[in-house]
C-alpha cells in the first residue's frame, strides 16, 4: 500500500504531469508548427511547472495542519518528480516522429495513462470505472481541444 504523501505526489504528478503537457504540446503545434518550440515547452514544463507544483503542494499540505513534516516533504519531492517524469515522455515521441504523428502519439500516449489511472482511482474507491475514466478524460480532451484553437488564432492573427 502506497503511502498517503507517495499517492499525493503521484495522482498529482501524473495528472498534472499528462495534462499540462498536452496542452501545452497541441498549443504550441497548432501555434508555431515547430518541433524545437514543442520540445522547449515539454522540458520547461517537466522542471519549471514541476517545481511550481510541488511547492503548491507543500504549501496546501502545511494548510491542512494535519501532516507531518516528513509527510509534507514526501508529498513535496514526490510531486516533484512524478510532474517531472510524466512530462518528460511526452519528448520522446517528439524525438522519434513527424511533429504531427508525435502530437497524436502524445494525445494517445497521455490519454492512456489518464484512463489507466482512472480506472485504478475507480476501482479503489468502490465507483464504476467507465464514470471516473469518462469525467477525467473529457476535462483532458476540454484541454487538448481548447489549446489547439487558441494555438490556431495565434498562428491566424501573428501570420
Amino acid at each position: 500500500m502506497m503511502r498517503h504523501s507517495i499517492k499525493t505526489g503521484f495522482s498529482f504528478g501524473l495528472t498534472s504531469g499528462i495534462i499540462t503537457t498536452l496542452g501545452l504540446i497541441v498549443g504550441l503545434n497548432s501555434g508555431t508548427r515547430s518541433e524545437l518550440a514543442v520540445i522547449g515547452g515539454i522540458l520547461t514544463i517537466a522542471i519549471a511547472d514541476a517545481f511550481s507544483d510541488a511547492l503548491g503542494i507543500h504549501i496546501s499540505e502545511e494548510s491542512e495542519i494535519k501532516h507531518t513534516p516528513k509527510e509534507i516533504w514526501e508529498s513535496t519531492v514526490s510531486t516533484f518528480l512524478f510532474k517531472f517524469v510524466f512530462a518528460i515522455t511526452f519528448v520522446f515521441p517528439i524525438l522519434l516522429f513527424p511533429l504531427m504523428i508525435a502530437v497524436i502519439v502524445s494525445i494517445f500516449w497521455g490519454i492512456s495513462l489518464l484512463g489507466i489511472f482512472s480506472f485504478y482511482i475507480a476501482k479503489e474507491q468502490k465507483i464504476k470505472p467507465w464514470k471516473a475514466i469518462m469525467e477525467h478524460l473529457i476535462i483532458a480532451f476540454v484541454v487538448i481541444i481548447s489549446t489547439n484553437i487558441v494555438g490556431d488564432l495565434i498562428r491566424i492573427t501573428l501570420i
